[in-house]
């Protein structure tokens, strides 16, 4: 099959207005406590039917996909009845993002038909993860058993100066378990967490390169500038691609950005032109 994705031209008049894609972080609470992790330390979280609310209207005005995050979103005390009113009540693909840890076999089958896609984090492998994680990396193994029951599956990692030599590693381990994705991550620079560095970056390209594995590879869109993207929408980035509500209703054009406007129960589409028309305003 051929797609001419810029045979027609698309007046404004006719995009959406809304992101292809929001991500919602419906609780800052963790039970992990990873020293690169850019989530605030908080017992902030989103009630269901306020972020019921966001879904109905995203839904409306063409948004695709969500993805849930946190903190960790099975934590959150409706984590199951979001993601069905979600995946039910709405034409959203539904993913989330998890260390996998809390998926037992009863939330596996509340899950099924309900989520279309699962992010599992999984930063290097054996004493490498444990020492990120403070969990038994063969405990993860067997959690990945049960994700794989739910739906498809990728592996996310955060790469820095430690995780990077164990990347070979970790898409072996995660082919192995019946992943279809690795999510690369560069480290952003928040708070004390320092950013990977220019020559982390260049070995992680040269790793790039030279992949020969049967993962899909991923990069966010922040870390993509230098690398063998292929990208059919080049004219939609930004907040026409993405969009973050964090766990205290704020939505952000990334989940690692200090600039927001808070939601509450407020309008989505008002919200994202104030966004919008802040950076514009920036940028002249």
């Amino acid at each position: 099959m051929n797609v001419l994705l810029d045979e027609i031209s698309v007046p404004v008049s006719l995009h959406a207005r809304v992101p292809r894609q929001v991500s919602i972080a419906l609780t800052n609470r963790c039970d992990l406590a990873c020293a690169h992790c850019y989530a605030p330390k908080s017992r902030d979280e989103l009630r269901f039917d306020i972020v019921a609310r966001w879904l109905r209207e995203l839904d409306e005005h063409g948004t695709l996909g969500v993805g849930f995050g946190g903190g960790e979103p099975t934590l959150h005390p409706e984590f199951v009845k979001i993601c069905q009113y979600a995946a039910h009540e709405t034409r959203l693909s539904v993913s989330f993002t998890t260390h996998g840890h809390h998926i037992n076999n009863e939330l596996a089958e509340r899950l099924r038909g309900s989520v279309h896609f699962i992010r599992v984090s999984m930063d290097g492998v054996g004493a490498t993860y444990e020492s990120i994680r403070r969990r038994s990396f063969t405990g993860l193994l067997e959690q990945l058993r049960i994700v794989r029951s739910i739906s498809r599956f990728g592996a996310n990692v955060v790469v820095t100066d430690h995780t990077l030599p164990e990347l070979d590693e970790v898409a072996r381990v995660s082919a192995d378990a019946g992943a279809c994705e690795l999510l690369l991550l560069p480290q952003i620079p928040v708070r004390s967490v320092v950013g990977a560095s220019v020559n982390t970056l260049q070995e992680l390209r040269r790793w790039v390169d030279g992949y020969k594995g049967p993962l899909k590879l991923c990069i966010n869109e922040s870390s993509a500038d230098g690398f063998p993207i292929c990208d059919p929408l080049v004219s939609e980035g930004g907040l026409r691609a993405y969009a973050h509500i964090d766990a205290m209703g704020v939505l952000k054009p990334s989940s690692y950005s200090d600039t927001g406007v808070q939601l509450s129960d407020g309008n989505v589409l008002q919200a994202l032109d104030q966004l919008a028309y802040y950076f514009a305003e920036n940028d002249t």
